[in-house]
């Protein structure tokens, strides 16, 4: 049987991982734009600042070679005839297959006029992370200006300062990383930013990318045009699905799966942050481009491909921020019907309640407990009998953890 994967990103190369690991003869063909093994996203920023690949290439730079499985470097997918089982590709090849997995990831991008000029950088992939990275490094590039002041934005613009690199990230809204962070929090996230040397511009929208061929500014609402030797794109991210538009498989703004991780064609199967997949809390379906529900996702996809029907839970919105200089965790949402807070200096824990259960919290300075809010949030459970301790640090240790994840353990625990 052969499959082919879309994609060697994380959800591409865990669902190659699984499925070699239960059918030891199965033919697998994976496609990717990029020129270097498959990596680790996460892993890039630690490797362009300190130069070591073993993080980077996380399942070895010899993993396809190891696993058997034929890996197609440098080239795209252009079109997939879902009643044919083909998939076409950029050199004019192509594949035909039992199953196919799109795991073709998304890319950075501002929804503004000109963001079709060239020079207008993606820091998604290693390729293009080289391409501002060489610029930096031969000294055409020492002023940058990121639009765009989420997740993505952020963590690009602390790696290129610590280049040396004179960084502006440019944000519409007042506070950074809105998606995920609450005004208090991105407060204290804020701070550490600026004192690594990146400047902000908040609560200040752009109107356009200008320039005639080549990008030269970014125009803002107020008629001023800022300049810069290098621009990144950075408001949001957005799936790769261009190749699918001739096909069977429905899109929205991503890849539309179900609990399985089955699109609308037979035999397609998709994860990732191309996938438009249900969240576990809300049920709501939408792209979650996060590392640990890529691999997830990629899991269960390759499982059903194996015919091992297996349901997706539903995806988390976790995240963390590792490079900022203090630590920052997000947890589900930023509301709920009650709110509780602990602050000591720029330490601050938020925590958001409805019903009495955890619905979201927001972690900066002391993290200690964000796997005990997530079991929680998880498991739905009543904890307003904790009261205000919820939000203290030694909420996540010691015996009020155990009380709070296992109680009749630790009621038993205690008698004995």
């Amino acid at each position: 049987m052969r499959t082919v994967i879309i994609g060697t990103g994380p959800a591409g190369i865990t669902a190659a991982e699984v499925l070699r690991r239960h059918d030891p003869d199965a033919d697998l063909v994976l496609v990717t734009t990029e020129h270097e093994p498959p990596y680790s996203p996460p892993a890039m920023a630690d490797h362009f600042l300190t130069g070591r690949r073993a993080g980077l290439f996380w399942k070895g730079e010899d993993v396809c070679e190891r696993w058997g499985a034929t890996e197609l470097r440098g080239v795209q997918a252009v079109s997939v005839d879902t009643r044919a089982h083909e998939v076409a590709l950029s050199d004019g090849r192509s594949l035909d297959y039992d199953s196919l997995l799109i795991a073709s990831g998304s890319r950075l991008h501002a929804s503004l006029p000109g963001n079709e000029l060239s020079g207008i950088h993606d820091f998604k992939s290693l390729d293009a992370a080289r391409r501002i990275l060489g610029g930096v490094r031969d000294g055409r590039v020492r002023r940058v200006l990121v639009v765009g002041s989420g997740f993505i934005g952020v963590e690009l613009a602390l790696l290129l300062s610590d280049l040396g690199v004179h960084v502006t990230v440019l944000g519409r809204r007042g506070w950074v990383m809105p998606r995920v962070l609450d005004p208090d929090t991105a407060a204290v996230a804020e701070r550490a930013i600026r004192a690594r040397g990146v400047h902000l511009m908040l609560g200040v929208p752009a109107s356009a990318f200008v320039g005639d061929e080549t990008v030269e500014g970014v125009e803002l609402a107020d008629g001023t045009t800022l300049r810069a030797d290098a621009f990144v794109a950075a408001t949001g991210v957005k799936p790769h699905i261009e190749f699918l538009h001739d096909s069977d498989v429905a899109t929205d703004w991503g890849v539309l799966v179900d609990d399985r991780m089955r699109t609308t064609a037979p035999d397609v199967y998709a994860a990732g942050d191309v996938a438009e997949a249900s969240d576990r809390m809300t049920g709501n379906r939408y792209v979650h481009a996060i590392f640990p529900n890529a691999v997830a996702q990629a899991t269960v996809a390759a499982l059903n491909i194996l015919d091992r029907d297996t349901a997706y839970a539903g995806a988390e919105s976790m995240n963390s921020l590792k490079h900022l200089g203090i630590p920052l965790v997000s947890i589900g949402d930023m509301e709920g019907e009650d709110r509780l807070q602990w602050r000591s200096g720029d330490a601050l824990r938020t925590v958001w309640l409805t019903d009495g259960r955890i619905v979201g919290a927001r972690l900066a300075g002391e993290i200690s407990g964000a796997g005990v809010y997530r079991s929680l949030m998880l498991r739905r459970d009543d904890v307003r009998r904790f009261g205000r301790r919820l939000v203290e640090p030694s909420f996540g240790s010691g015996d009020l953890a155990l009380t709070a994840l296992m109680p009749d353990l630790a009621r038993s625990a205690r008698v004995a």
